[in-house]
């Protein structure tokens, strides 16, 4: 089977994530492809689709969401997993009490629920980290500090058994085939 592993990032935080996906994916016999939602021209190929973006403001990267959105037919045919990157800090709860994950949730998530119905969808903490940061995001860098945590925060083994699981449904459909 193959699987593209679609994705889209600001600062390679994402990229290092939809990276790991395709290697636990590869490591289980799938054949995968890892690109840039921008860079990809034809989704038509795939038996199955992960589709990942950094989150800013509960907001996919626009070339997420025109990747989907462009391959909407395409996605709501075959299995479809969706991730979002975004949230920084150690911390699962926040002072109210509230799950940051699920409170991190990109609003393109319901809109693509009811377009494609992916078979799954999770949010994983990113990086922030100082030295990466270009453009207008360079010249503010102070705000950033003061507001948000510095480091990388990516849960290496969430983000394995997330693949792992993908891997199992989509070798599961294979033997039903």
């Amino acid at each position: 089977m193959k699987v593209l592993v679609a994705y889209a990032s600001k600062y390679g935080a994402t990229q290092g994530i939809a990276e790991r996906i395709g290697d636990v994916l590869r490591r289980r016999g799938l054949e995968v492809d890892v690109v840039r939602c921008k860079d990809v021209d034809d989704a038509s190929g795939y038996d199955a689709y992960v589709v990942g973006s950094a989150a800013y403001m509960f907001r996919w990267r626009k070339d997420a969401r025109k990747f989907v959105r462009r391959n909407v037919d395409v996605l709501a045919a075959r299995p479809v997993w969706l991730f979002s990157s975004g949230p920084v800090g150690t911390d699962r709860v926040d002072a109210k009490g509230h799950d940051v994950l699920e409170g991190a949730v990109p609003k393109e998530f319901a809109e693509f629920e009811q377009a494609i119905g992916p078979r799954g969808t999770q949010v994983f903490f990113g990086a922030f980290q100082l030295e990466k940061l270009r453009g207008v995001d360079r010249m503010a860098k102070w705000a950033p500090a003061d507001a948000m945590p510095v480091g990388d925060f990516r849960d290496w083994d969430a983000i394995e058994a997330w693949a792992g699981a993908i891997a199992d449904d989509v070798s599961a459909q294979a033997d039903r085939a």
